[in-house]
């Protein structure tokens, strides 16, 4: 198959009329902005760039946009001074069912709408997932992960990043940190599975709001933080030092298992609908 090329070193759109499966993109700095489209083909924009040339390549359907020499394995080396002086913003629509794998130092990035794997690695950028259907997997070192309505499996592994989840739809999410906190607010899954849902961190907190009706064996402990629980199904067992709460929810089919060392447990009850919070007359006096 023939290679397509561009060195691009100033604001430019291209349009790719060959089919898009696969986007790689890496940058140092600036931003990357990625959605999933209808369309078989797919869309580029450099809105700003400094620094060296982004090195952009089409080949059987992968697309690829980086610099020179940035690969995967060698991310983390861009620390150094060789990744100072260089800022690209990069937007690009891709047809939906693409697998997308993002490489970021010290940029954001945005990935929607797709259905496709989706990979994200990262150090110091913020990371935003939003419907996304596909199995997703995110690795940062200091960058926060938010994903809004993904209803694919989600795994996550950071140092010091947090994770929040909203609308969180997917059967299953993994998440490990040694510092970074966790807040999950959870939906009823997309696919009707049971859910299964394991986070592990040393010192990070963690909060987790939990649909009704929930089906779902628990078992959340923390070495010397404290714990909150808002359901009359699980019990907190433990007063000085470690704590744990336990229990089944519904028929118990799915799992929920969290660990923390010296984090905070929060467990908290989601109402059936947002509206049910709205409901009911106020009482007392607004202050």
């Amino acid at each position: 198959m023939p290679v397509s090329t561009w060195a691009i070193a100033e604001p430019r759109k291209l349009t790719f009329d060959a089919p898009v499966t696969s986007l790689d993109v890496r940058i140092v700095g600036g931003a990357v902005n990625i959605v999933g489209t209808d369309e078989p083909t797919a869309r580029l924009e450099v809105s700003e760039i400094e620094g060296p040339p982004l090195i952009v390549t089409h080949e059987a359907g992968v697309l690829t946009v980086t610099y020179e020499g940035l690969q995967w394995n060698g991310l983390l080396e861009w620390f150094d001074r060789k990744g100072w002086n260089r800022r690209a913003v990069v937007s690009l629509a891709v047809p939906a069912g693409s697998a997308v794998a993002v490489g970021v130092i010290g940029a954001g990035a945005v990935v929607s709408g797709i259905r496709g794997r989706t990979d994200v690695r990262g150090a110091t950028g913020d990371t935003t997932l939003v419907g996304l259907s596909g199995p997703v997997r995110a690795e940062t070192m200091s960058g926060s992960v938010e994903a809004q309505s993904v209803t694919g499996e989600l795994r996550f592994q950071t140092v010091a990043g947090d994770l929040t989840v909203v609308e969180g739809a997917g059967p299953s999410i993994r998440a490990e940190s040694v510092s970074g906190n966790m807040v999950l607010d959870l939906g009823p899954t997309s696919s009707g599975e049971p859910t299964d849902i394991r986070l592990t961190t040393v010192s990070g907190e963690v909060a987790i709001r939990l649909p009704q009706p929930t089906d779902a064996t628990v078992e959340a402990n923390t070495a010397s933080g404290a714990v909150s629980n808002g359901f009359d199904d699980l019990r907190v067992s433990g007063q000085w030092g470690a704590k744990k709460i336990s229990g089944t929810l519904g028929a118990g089919t799915g799992k929920l298992r969290a660990t923390t060392v010296s984090g905070s447990i929060a467990l908290l009850r989601r109402p059936a609908t947002e509206d049910d919070a709205y409901d009911a007359e106020p009482t007392g006096k607004v202050l």
